[in-house]
């Protein structure tokens, strides 16, 4: 459900202006009901200017209306005009320089514990790129002599949950199913 805005702000509003119970107002605002008894005894959020939901569109006046005769209906927030937010999908992440060194270690890692992997996989699991990858691989990085496979996880660069997913998912479209290694085998060190 989505909250008010400025939830101690929005209660005095409701407060002042309608009949809904302290409960009522306090589920609505994310508060507890004792807080809005005491907005409304004047001890919490002194001088404080109400602020409208109706006009800011978090509320309709018949929600208002129907929770205002019924002391046990709750508020159900109107749906906003404009659209909200949706979380950002998960693109290229950021790796600190400190660790951007590891990057090939890891890669080789990978190649030669996880076959499988495909490279847009190792790609995105690492954020890497795929001429580096195919670098590692052919042992053509400027840095080959010095490369040691090193365990992604261990390195930092993703994790334990993540490495998995990606192993599990190139494994069902190779259609191959591994069982789970000893716990000191995958270290790779």
């Amino acid at each position: 459900m989505i909250r008010p805005l400025m939830p101690k702000a929005t209660a005095v509003w409701l407060i002042e202006n309608t009949a809904l119970t302290f409960d009522q107002i306090a589920e609505f605002c994310a508060l507890h009901e004792l807080e809005v008894q005491a907005i409304a005894d004047g001890e919490v959020a002194i001088g404080m200017q109400g602020l409208d939901p109706i006009a800011a569109g978090e509320l309709t006046k018949e929600e208002i209306d129907r929770c205002s005769g019924d002391p046990s209906a709750r508020l159900k927030a109107a749906e906003p005009a404009t659209p909200v937010p949706q979380a950002r999908p998960k693109g290229a992440r950021y790796t600190p320089v400190s660790k951007r060194q590891d990057r090939p270690d890891a890669i080789a890692w990978l190649l030669k514990n996880y076959p499988e992997l495909a490279d847009p996989q190792i790609a995105k699991l690492i954020g890497t790129t795929k001429p580096t990858i195919n670098a590692v691989r052919e042992r053509t990085h400027w840095n080959a002599p010095n490369i040691k496979p090193q365990n992604p996880v261990g390195l930092g660069l993703c994790s334990e949950a993540e490495l998995e997913k990606a192993v599990n998912l190139a494994r069902a479209r190779a259609g191959t199913v591994h069982a789970p290694a000893a716990a000191g085998s995958e270290t790779g060190q």
